[in-house]
């Protein structure tokens, strides 16, 4: 941090033991950050800690999310893990850096079981998350924050996750609005995955004079569509390589500013090859995607974890593509911090029915993969249990962890059988911004009811939904999408409940229960420091909640 480093942090250490204990846990947290590795250190993604990593955090509400829902004061963190949880933590000593949290709550690292943040870190143009703001006043004040040290002509971007319906006026700036903000710099704020988009004056004239024109309205309003798609594609043709390594730095600093300690993609709509303006937000090369992620792994910045899952659209009953990558790729390979996942969303389309998609589960099965699949109808739930089952009869996938995502629609029944076969459900909270009674996502109550073991939830952020875990807690626990209707009623479930949903049981879809989701000692150290207390504030203020700080490997990777 600016005017406290590295050697000052140890100084002041030698001498006190405790750090920031009058200035309280923003403070603290200022001066242990000032200890992280400089990016390009081995330290600096988690992958090697020296002897003095010891790290207190005392006097705390700290929720560890163990099986006893345990809640502890203080732990210790040493070479990146939990090495005491509860009474046993030192206050003091040689070496030892102290956090005062001052009554803080303390959860584990958020974990997103279904997400497209890799999407997000190849988004073109200096990309702002605007999910966040509560107004048009805070969207104009994000976008100038933004605009400074932006290139001459280098687009200000807010793409994705977003919908008026989160804003106060529900609706975004106009073009007027964009020029007040960011008068000197071309804007574009695109929704969903093809729009609407809009811009602001610079960019209206960049857009309208393109090699493919762009038609912008007289408010800067650019149809969904074909429209918005060329709009796009002018964006993406500009950006280089460092551009998307910018980009993906970006995406984990947001990760880390709101909780998300570790992620598992799930890709989306794979389009190989050139890229070519009917392409939408959520179409990326999905052989090269991962490229500007890797190499910012590579250099040792890395602040957030991520298990890539492999999507496979192909709808052909040969699958060459699907074969290929179970021939040649390695699941659950990589480190702590990027690794190989499983096959999914699809490994070929159907969603629980066609020869394709049927021979593609047997083909995931005789490989021992790890698969998901998504149902969006009750059709389509028990297309995909029955078709489990009958994998299951021929290879035996009860030792694979086989789930099902979203789930709008369950039975007993149906989530019974699954269960049975060693399986799980993935539940989708991602109606929060514009769900309605009758579209209005995963009935929670049920399904925890049911007994299925490590159901877990997910936002499906990036394109459609904020990634924001705090959105998908609040309408979990309330039921109520982003404009405060009551859509969910008689399926919401407990504070507590949704935490560990989003924390240990989606440890289990990622393979990694026995190392993150909860602060268990001998577990890696992630953890989050909350600006408010998630289990005491009105329901109304979960949504506001913001990390104060963020810990991941026992590295302070955010804090504010």
């Amino acid at each position: 941090m600016p005017g406290f480093g590295r050697r000052d942090l140890l100084k002041a250490g030698a001498a006190a033991g405790v750090v920031g204990a009058a200035a309280g846990v923003v403070g603290a947290a200022a001066g242990v950050a000032g200890a992280v590795a400089a990016p390009g250190s081995a330290s600096a993604h988690g992958s090697s800690h020296g002897p003095a990593d010891r790290i207190a955090l005392v006097n705390g509400r700290i929720h560890t999310m163990d099986k006893r829902g345990s809640v502890v004061n203080a732990v210790l963190v040493e070479d990146g893990v939990f090495a005491e949880v509860g009474r046993d933590v030192p206050r003091g000593g040689p070496g030892l850096k102290v956090i005062d949290l001052r009554g803080r709550t303390v959860v584990p690292g958020i974990i997103e079981g279904h997400v497209h943040i890799v999407s997000l870190a190849n988004r073109p143009g200096y990309h702002v998350v605007i999910e966040n703001a509560r107004d048009v006043r805070e969207i104009q004040e994000l976008l100038a924050k933004r605009r400074r040290g932006v290139p001459r002509g280098e687009f200000v971007t807010a793409m994705g996750g977003w919908h008026p319906n989160m804003f106060a006026e529900r609706r975004v700036p106009t073009l007027a609005e964009l020029d007040a903000a960011v008068p000197d710099r071309p804007v574009l704020l695109f929704q969903n995955f093809s729009g609407p988009a809009r811009t602001n004056s610079l960019g209206k004239a960049f857009l309208e004079t393109a090699s493919i024109p762009v038609v912008v309205a007289a408010d800067g309003t650019i149809a969904a569509g074909a429209q918005s798609n060329a709009a796009l594609y002018h964006l993406r043709v500009r950006q280089t390589f460092e551009d998307k390594k910018r980009s993906t730095r970006d995406a984990m600093a947001y990760s880390a500013s709101v909780g998300l300690t570790a992620s598992l993609d799930q890709v989306l709509f794979p389009t190989p090859g050139p890229l070519a303006p009917t392409q939408s937000l959520s179409n990326l090369d999905h052989y090269r995607m991962y490229d500007p992620w890797l190499a910012v792994h590579a250099d040792g910045d890395a602040i957030v974890r991520l298990q890539t899952n492999f999507l496979h659209n192909q709808n052909d009953v040969n699958l060459p593509e699907l074969k290929e990558r179970l021939r040649n790729v390695f699941p659950l390979f990589g480190d702590d911090m990027l690794m190989t996942g499983a096959i999914g969303e699809w490994g070929a389309p159907g969603d629980g029915s066609g020869a394709a998609w049927l021979e593609a589960q047997r083909v995931i099965a005789q490989a021992r993969w790890r698969n998901t699949n998504r149902a969006l109808s009750l059709a389509q739930f028990q297309n995909i249990v029955a078709a489990y089952e009958a994998v299951d009869a021929e290879f035996g996938i009860k030792d694979l962890r086989w789930t099902v995502h979203h789930v709008p629609f369950v039975t007993r029944e149906l989530l019974d059988r699954l269960g049975a076969l060693g399986g799980s459900v993935q539940v989708g909270t991602f109606r929060y911004p514009s769900g309605t009674a009758g579209a209005s996502g995963s009935p929670l109550r049920s399904i925890l009811d049911s007994g299925i073991p490590h159901a877990g939830i997910h936002m499906d952020g990036v394109h459609i939904a904020p990634l924001n875990p705090f959105f998908g807690l609040y309408y979990a626990v309330t039921g109520r999408n982003a404009l405060g209707d009551l859509i969910n009623d008689g399926e919401q479930v407990t504070r507590a409940e949704a935490l560990r949903m989003f924390t240990v049981n989606n440890a289990w879809h990622l393979s990694m229960e026995d190392r993150i989701g909860s602060i268990e000692k001998g577990k890696l150290a992630d953890l989050v420091v909350l600006d408010r207390d998630y289990f005491s504030v009105p329901a109304e203020d979960i949504k506001r909640i913001r990390p104060v700080l963020t810990m991941v490997g026992g590295k302070v990777v955010h804090e504010r």
